[in-house]
């Protein structure tokens, strides 16, 4: 989504978000995250204005302070940004791919079951198991935090048993041209 994205012609305007819209938002976030009320009262304050910046390819960017800390591609789900999910790496569920995939996640590709269920790989036992189409964290095996931010497009419970084909489609990747963004 953030391959090759410039700011300078990229970004088409930046807008204040009506107070009304920011409460929707936020109600917004908190559902899609594993996130508390009062974390993200510290990532984002009620009394600082939310920015939305209109990007290329219907993406936007929402900035608190000049500091992205969440995108949006059309009206999907809310992304949390990898600086702000390396300050709060609880708020998404956590997958991890093992060392031989950690090139192609880095080149912006999306990762595959196979990559998730090697010996390198992790995946969350049945019982805490991540429904297709959520969006996980996605971490490299012998890395601290997360390298990158995607959607399941199956299953966890279907990734160990199918072992094929795409298991998470990314978003944001370690390296791409929104992780050297530092203000907006």
């Amino acid at each position: 989504m953030f391959k090759k994205f410039v700011p300078s012609t990229d970004i088409a305007g930046h807008t204040p978000v009506k107070t009304s819209v920011q409460r929707q938002i936020r109600a917004n976030v908190l559902s899609q995250w594993k996130i508390e009320p009062e974390t993200l009262e510290a990532i984002w304050p009620k009394k600082e204005g939310l920015v939305h910046v209109k990007c290329r390819e219907h993406v936007s960017i929402y900035t608190v302070n000049s500091e992205p800390i969440f995108f949006q591609h059309f009206d999907g789900p809310f992304y949390p940004t990898l600086r702000l999910l390396h300050k709060y790496p609880y708020i998404l569920p956590k997958v991890q791919v093992d060392r031989g995939a950690i090139r192609f996640l880095l080149a912006g590709a999306h990762m595959m079951c196979p990559g998730l269920t090697s010996a390198g790989g992790y995946l969350p036992p049945a019982e805490e198991a991540i429904p297709a189409e959520r969006m996980v964290a996605i971490h490299a095996e012998g890395k601290e935090h997360a390298v990158g931010v995607g959607i399941t497009k199956l299953s966890t419970e279907d990734m160990k048993k199918i072992n094929k084909g795409v298991g998470v489609e990314t978003a944001t990747y370690l390296g791409d041209d929104l992780w050297a963004i530092q203000t907006l």
